[in-house]
């Protein structure tokens, strides 16, 4: 299951941890968030011990969209070891999201 993170623990989370993180940045009213819901259960599932992997409802949490100029969603933020590596706009393929994160482990 993925992660659910807050404004609050982000910067713990991400910045303060080594390893790589993928953030998907959601709403509960969006369709195509809803759509990619379960690549992202997937992805938790098949990267457990490797990835984390993380849900980050944007009505709840404004500062982590409003710091990465998230203008859309889902929007997807990649991290390797508390540095942005890649920022995906729209939802996208399990592929992608699979290629992006094997690229940085």
């Amino acid at each position: 299951m993925a992660k659910i993170f807050s404004d609050s623990i982000f910067a713990e989370e991400v910045h303060e941890k080594s390893g790589v993180v993928l953030i998907d940045l959601w709403a509960e009213w969006c369709g195509p968030c809803k759509a990619m819901n379960p690549v992202i259960e997937e992805l938790a599932s098949e990267y457990a011990g490797k990835a984390v992997i993380a849900k980050l409802n944007v009505d709840d949490n404004p500062d982590v969209p409003t710091k990465f100029n998230v203008r859309g969603i889902p929007t997807f933020l990649l991290f390797k070891n508390g540095e942005l590596q890649d920022k995906i706009v729209g939802a996208t393929s399990k592929k992608i999201l699979q290629d992006k994160i094997n690229a940085c482990l």
